[in-house]
């Protein structure tokens, strides 16, 4: 686990200031370091933000299980997807949330700050890149270890050892754009809903090319999904939202409310652009994408209401409960399911010749193989949790007594 103060990786706790601390406004995250680093703020863990993390976390899992166990015809299943397509969105406004709030907390030379971050990240993604790599070649082998080196390599730069291992490319080009999001973010005071208006503008333009007028972004629509400026809006949200973490936060509590109506309103246009799009003739996978224009409005109420959940768990919780342990060890352990997951998914699939497909109908396989898949990858990244290979599989560092 990460040191209280440092910027983290996905999954990491975060923290915010006590009421007597403020966060530095003055320090520049690009400029050259002070000989003398500062006392850091007293802070408080943010437990609001570990329940949105394990929240998005589980609809994560049902978009992957579902995609794989329903068919691409099935409008009921796809019909789901819509509405937990979010997921991708939502963990991009989170990382934005979290580097932005400890960076202006406690700055740090990024000298310091990049090797540590893409440590966390960059070597469970080689790692899981070569172990989904590897293990594909076992099921299906064509020509020989070393001739899949190439293709390795491409899948590394585009993010396609594995279909959600472009997550963590997007996440490491958070990292490197930090400095630049950071300055946007102290800029644009005094107009940060105007930003935030724009960039929601500008990220529907670019994602409603993808779906409707992909000729005019032909030169890169193959990569739209490991590219930052398809979630641009949500990296900014997150951004702005960490600059105003305590007066959000109290709104959030006081508006819960609101917030549900929001969300139920929101699920209904979602499901209803759905029905319209499969309508104008696109296909269930097509019109329930997470690269749909609807789904990055409706990330917005989700986010919303999983951080309202968030706070009301936040104002009951009892430290040392067992539910507070549970809470803190999902959080811990949520990056490691995260990675581990998809490998449960194509085992269960393929184990004994397709056993679990064959016998178990839809839409009841969606269900029993979530089931499965989360009970298996809590088990496998128990046991990883508790092994020197603990970084290179969970994102998590080692200890021997945990």
């Amino acid at each position: 686990m990460s040191e209280r103060g440092d910027l983290r990786a996905p999954g990491d706790p975060v923290s915010v200031p006590t009421a007597a601390s403020t966060p530095s406004r003055d320090a520049d995250p690009a400029a050259t370091p002070a000989p003398v680093r500062a006392e850091s703020p007293r802070r408080k863990h943010l437990y609001e933000v570990d329940i949105l993390r394990i929240l998005t976390f589980v609809c994560v899992i049902a978009v992957h299980v579902v995609s794989h166990a329903a068919s691409s015809g099935d409008v009921g299943q796809n019909g789901f997807l819509i509405l937990v397509h979010f997921t991708r969105e939502v963990f991009f406004a989170l990382t934005a949330f979290v580097l932005v709030y400890s960076f202006l907390l406690r700055p740090r030379p990024l000298a310091e700050f990049w090797p540590r971050r893409f440590l966390l990240v960059a070597l469970p993604y080689v790692t899981w890149s070569a172990i989904y790599v590897v293990a594909d070649w076992l099921h299906d082998p064509q020509g020989t270890l070393l001739s899949l080196l190439p293709a390795f390599w491409r899948d590394l730069y585009t993010g396609s050892a594995w279909y959600h291992l472009y997550f963590l490319l997007v996440t490491m080009q958070v990292y490197l754009l930090l400095p630049v999001i950071v300055r946007l973010v102290r800029a644009t005071r005094g107009h940060h809903r105007l930003v935030l208006g724009i960039a929601l503008a500008v990220e529907l333009v670019i994602v409603g090319s993808y779906q409707y007028f992909p000729a005019l972004t032909a030169s890169f629509n193959h990569y739209s999904r490991i590219e930052f400026w398809s979630y641009g809006f949500l990296i900014v949200a997150g951004a702005i939202a960490a600059d105003h973490v305590g007066p959000f936060l109290a709104w959030v509590r006081g508006s819960r409310g609101l917030i549900g109506i929001i969300t139920a309103v929101g699920a209904a246009v979602s499901l209803a652009v759905y029905a319209i799009n499969l309508g104008l003739g696109q296909s269930p996978v097509k019109a329930s994408t997470a690269l749909q224009p609807v789904v990055i409005v409706w990330s917005i109420p989700v986010a919303l209401a999983f951080l309202a959940i968030g706070t009301a768990w936040a104002d009951r919780r009892v430290a040392g409960s067992r539910t507070a342990r549970l809470v803190d060890t999902a959080s811990d352990r949520s990056f490691g399911i995260f990675l581990a997951h998809p490998f449960l998914i194509w085992v269960l699939l393929l184990a004994f010749d397709g056993w679990l497909p064959r016998m178990i109908p839809s839409p009841w396989l969606s269900v029993v193989l979530y089931v499965l898949v989360v009970v298996g990858t809590v088990l496998l990244v128990e046991i990883l949790r508790r092994t020197p290979l603990s970084l290179a599989l969970t994102g998590r560092p080692f200890r021997s007594r945990r």
